[in-house]
């Protein structure tokens, strides 16, 4: 089996990969788990000073899977699962800003779509390709933001801009993301793995207590809002949102290709 994971690490720098190329990164379960449980165990190893975030292939991750490959998975027991009201998608951020006091570093190094956008918005700053594609896509499919969506695109891009971005259905590439707010830094396509690695050891030259002193009180500050309980609020809104007749003509138009007809029901 393809491990669905890599992990690599450069002195004090971990490198976690999303290893699905084929799928364009899509997110099985297995493949959302095993990215939480990569980045809490690098949480917890004091040789971890940083880490970076990035896909294999050309994209960084297409979004949730929706094609029989995705399987049903979970990493804890059965009843342990069945009280989970988060699952994977309210955990990115969980994982990544909360139980992750140290800088994670996303290398969005191309497509980034639903699920796979709140993934890389959940990390603390970003480095875009220039070529890279980053959608929410909800409206496209009848569905509400998720994964952390309703608070990293406001906290980065501004309540109006976010709002537009997701209800218009905008793309941006990487300039665009620089000039939204999403992003911190663009790179040319070919210079971006390069880049991550660059800037992530530069990260390093710093004390690590500083560093996971620094984002744990910037993360603190943004916590005006309980996350969980706003994770909860998106997780139930997008379950409503999928159960409606609007989404069901959202997502049978998308896979024949034609504009969708919505009734309001």
């Amino acid at each position: 089996m393809t491990e669905l994971v890599k992990v690599a690490d450069a002195g004090h720098v971990r490198t976690i990969t999303l290893n699905r190329p084929e799928k364009k990164n899509a997110l099985s379960t297995q493949l959302a788990w095993g990215v939480i449980e990569a980045i809490e165990a690098a949480a917890k190893d004091d040789n971890v000073w940083v880490v970076a975030l990035t896909g294999s292939g050309d994209s960084f991750c297409a979004g949730l899977d929706l094609s029989p490959d995705g399987g049903r998975y979970h990493p804890q027991s059965p009843m342990s699962a069945q009280l989970d009201d988060i699952s994977w998608v309210g955990n990115f951020l969980l994982a990544i800003r909360k139980r992750c006091d140290k800088p994670v570093v996303g290398g969005i190094n191309g497509v980034a779509v639903g699920a796979g956008l709140g993934l890389a918005m959940a990390t603390d700053v970003r480095i875009v390709a220039k070529s890279a594609r980053l959608m929410a896509g909800y409206t496209r499919i009848g569905g509400s933001p998720d994964a952390g969506l309703t608070i990293t695109l406001p906290q980065a891009m501004g309540y109006e801009c976010a709002l537009r971005f997701m209800m218009e259905n905008r793309t941006a590439n990487g300039d665009d993301a620089v000039a939204w707010g999403m992003a911190g830094e663009v790179a040319d396509d070919d210079k971006l793995a390069a880049r991550l690695a660059e800037y992530c050891a530069q990260l390093c030259e710093w004390s690590p207590i500083t560093l996971r002193l620094l984002k744990r009180g910037m993360v603190k500050s943004l916590e005006s809002q309980d996350m969980e309980q706003q994770l909860r609020y998106e997780v139930g809104n997008i379950r409503m949102a999928f159960a409606s007749e609007d989404a069901k003509e959202a997502r049978k138009a998308f896979f024949e290709k034609r504009k969708p007809v919505f009734q309001g029901r």
